[in-house]
């Protein structure tokens, strides 16, 4: 290909992008980012109020996040063969349109208070953020140098995250008011009827904002359609990735992609416990919802701030990988602050136990993990680069998994000792790391199996 921009239909190779195409590609994928985190971490405020709003338990109440996220699980592969028949561009459209359905499943749930119906919509909506994310990271990932891959997932990683950050404050400036804290703690001594008026009004303030959200997703989609985004041909491989190739025959001959795959599918169940669960464990100190609100978005801030590190000294300063192991073991020390630390301190107008800050700096430690992750699975996939893809997407799971393995121990024993969850998952990181990304080849691994056995 030699740096020639090789065009079929409209169709560009990857690697020959010239500077005005990854540009328009770079601030196009970047407003589909911002999409995506506004609606993600929407759930982070979805949770305590479905649980209010519906009277669930803990582990109830974090069926908002598997249901959102197993779409992942079931949706990734069907995904990878619709960009294969449809390509990248259209596949974003009927993503967007898919999640504008699911978010206007959300109207007759509301109009019944019924949880299931809730769940419908969210997994839905996950469904077509499955297709959505199949095809944009490794959009991102292949737009320029691979040594660089991590700068641009941060930048579409800020774009998520500041979503995220605003995304929980506005939605609950709308459906919670501030003399809703005297209401709900009169809830327990109210009769039958009257809760259920309370619940029904509180439950059915979602169906504006869910309705306009819609629209927006559904013209978001018409957009993308006639927009310039330029579509990028991942099937066609250089000689010399074909010959690097040429005796792989599926995804499981890429030992580093599949211990990959497991990576994601840890690092998204530390990342979604540390900004979905930390409203419930805010209030588990005596901190009110309307106070609590905010956390979630501290998270967020300070995973931008790892994010803004990672675009001013990758690779300039340090490597990629360096910086991903940095995180690894940060995240597994903070753990243990988390359950370790105790003292009430008043930080920026919270009184509040010391753990929940460490909580809050998890988002660091989590910003450059998904960065460090993907380029380093996807390197060398050639041809098997969307189906590589759509099996990370798939491990988003994760996320699904983690939150009500969380909400389980935070109901038997409680919500503090639960977060000794993330600490094997900061372990298996740290592994991948340092030495998992480097498996080219199963065979070590077996001779050292086989060798074990023998001296035993």
């Amino acid at each position: 290909m030699s740096g020639k921009i090789i065009k079929t239909k409209n169709v560009v190779h990857s690697g020959s992008l010239n500077k005005r195409q990854t540009l328009i590609s770079m601030m196009i994928l970047s407003g589909l980012f911002f999409v995506f985190g506004f609606i993600t971490w929407v759930n982070a405020i979805l949770i305590p109020y479905f649980k209010i709003a519906c009277e669930l338990t803990n582990f109830q109440s974090y069926l908002v996040a598997f249901a959102f996220y197993i779409s992942y699980f079931v949706m990734s592969i069907p995904s990878s063969f619709l960009l294969k028949s449809v390509g990248f561009k259209k596949g974003i459209m009927l993503g967007l349109w898919i999640m504008a359905i699911g978010v206007f499943i959300f109207i007759p749930a509301a109009l019944t208070r019924t949880y299931e119906i809730f769940l419908i919509g969210l997994f839905t909506i996950g469904s077509g953020l499955a297709i959505l994310q199949t095809a944009a990271n490794p959009y991102v990932t292949i737009l320029g140098p691979q040594e660089k891959a991590a700068s641009r997932i941060s930048i579409m990683g800020i774009c998520n995250k500041s979503a995220g950050i605003i995304a929980p404050l506005i939605f609950a400036s709308v459906i919670f008011r501030v003399t809703d804290s005297d209401l709900l703690n009169q809830l327990p001594s109210m009769g039958l009827v009257e809760k259920s008026e309370v619940l029904n009004e509180l439950i059915r303030r979602v169906i504006y904002p869910y309705a306009i959200l819609g629209l927006v997703l559904t013209g978001l989609g018409v957009f993308i359609r006639f927009s310039p985004l330029p579509e990028i041909d991942t099937e066609v491989e250089s000689d010399e990735l074909s010959t690097i190739n040429a005796d792989k025959k599926n995804l499981f001959d890429f030992p580093y992609l599949i211990l990959g795959v497991l990576a994601i599918f840890f690092h998204v169940g530390t990342q979604v416990i540390a900004i979905d669960t930390i409203i419930g464990y805010a209030n588990s100190m005596g901190i009110q919802i309307m106070e609590a609100k905010v956390f979630p978005s501290y998270t967020l801030f300070t995973t931008i701030i790892g994010y803004a590190l990672g675009i001013m000294v990758i690779p300039k300063y340090i490597s990629q990988v360096n910086v991903f192991r940095i995180c690894t073991v940060l995240g597994a020390v903070l753990t243990l602050l988390i359950i370790y630390s105790h003292g009430t301190y008043f930080i920026l107008g919270h009184k509040a136990d010391i753990s929940i800050w460490f909580i809050v700096l998890l988002g660091t430690a989590n910003s450059l993990v998904w960065a460090g992750i993907w380029p380093l699975a996807l390197n060398n996939l050639g041809r098997f680069t969307k189906v590589g893809a759509s099996m990370l997407i798939m491990a988003l799971s994760g996320s699904a998994i983690f939150p009500l393995i969380y909400g389980h121990f935070a109901d038997l024993y409680n919500v503090r000792s639960a977060y000794w969850i993330l600490f094997p998952c900061y372990l298996y990181l740290i592994f991948y790391a340092f030495y998992g990304h480097k498996i080219k080849s199963w065979l070590p691994l077996v001779k050292k199996v086989s060798l074990k056995t023998e001296l035993v």
